[in-house]
């Protein structure tokens, strides 16, 4: 993936909240303590601490339909609910979960210690292998555009949006914004927002002639706000110098931590070949096709 200095919703910030969540319960909110270093305490490593533990604390952004906290109180998400069946194979019966801000997620984990993996659906890119370890991919997204009802601008690729001289909205750090860049569009014909409300917002008011985020994320928005007079455009990935940008999110551990991440990759693959992933992912809006595919590996994306 050739994505220079951005990455993919680097600052999803759906909520200011730091705090500690229970899965399946209400929001718990607590001081932001460090998990105990993997040889600590006895344990000859992070997975084994967290199955002595039968809990392990993960890393969300409040970001739908990845790791979010429902009208209910309680953290759900694809990224929360694969990460628990997975986790569940392991012999970890818990999971608590810590909300940051999309773009501290990285140093959470390795610097400050709040967690020991990330529930987030991040997009595997170079720059972030840099800094942490990921899993398999765990899903595949295609690139769209929100635009109002009808398309009346005929949006359908970055380009359209450079040489149409048309105004687009990206979220503060996300990859959409190196893609749109890359692609010749102007920083003037760009906007920089906080959040996808904002994004919907800015798009529904006329302040932008469209928006950009995954198909997964846009229809999710749109289906959580069916009478604003907006659609989603059919996804593409982006081909930038000639090259087509795949895009994948994974799950992210602390760099040399193989036991933990070894074993998590084991059972990812196993429901997604069990079909088991499929039934999980569904109720948030993705399809078989998000599936990653046997060409899409960690080590491609790391390294393109």
């Amino acid at each position: 993936m050739s994505e220079h200095t951005w990455s993919r919703r680097e600052f999803f910030r759906r909520t200011a909240v730091a705090g500690a969540v229970a899965l399946g319960g209400p929001a718990l909110l607590s001081a932001c303590t460090a998990v105990p270093q993997g040889g600590e305490a006895g344990a000859g490593g992070t997975l084994e601490r967290v199955r002595q533990a039968g809990t392990i604390t993960v890393g969300i952004a409040n970001e739908a339909p990845y790791g979010f906290t429902d009208a209910d109180g309680t953290v759900t998400g694809e990224s929360v609910e694969v990460a628990r069946a997975v986790l569940s194979r392991l012999g970890i019966g818990e999971i608590n979960a810590v909300t940051v801000d999309f773009g501290a997620l990285i140093s959470g984990l390795t610097l400050s210690r709040q967690f020991d993996m990330v529930t987030a659906g991040m997009f595997i890119t170079p720059e972030r292998c840099g800094q942490a370890a990921f899993s398999i991919p765990d899903y595949t997204a295609p690139t769209a555009f929100l635009v109002p009802a009808g398309n009346p601008n005929g949006i359908a690729t970055f380009d359209d949006v450079a040489s149409g001289g048309r105004t687009l909205a990206v979220l503060s750090g996300a990859v959409e914004q190196g893609y749109a860049t890359d692609s010749g569009v102007p920083e003037g014909q760009l906007t920089v927002l906080a959040d996808q409300n904002a994004l919907l917002q800015a798009v529904t008011t006329g302040r932008v002639d469209a928006a950009a985020l995954t198909n997964i994320s846009l229809n999710d928005l749109v289906s959580r706000n069916p009478d604003a007079g907006v659609e989603v455009t059919s996804g593409f990935f982006p081909t930038i110098d000639g090259e087509e940008i795949v895009s994948a999110g994974g799950f992210v551990f602390r760099p040399g931590e193989d036991d933990i991440l070894d074993a998590f990759n084991t059972e990812l693959a196993a429901i997604q070949q069990s079909g088991e992933w499929l039934d999980i992912v569904t109720p948030f809006g993705f399809t078989e096709d998000n599936l990653p595919g046997p060409d899409v590996t960690t080590e491609s994306l790391c390294s393109a």
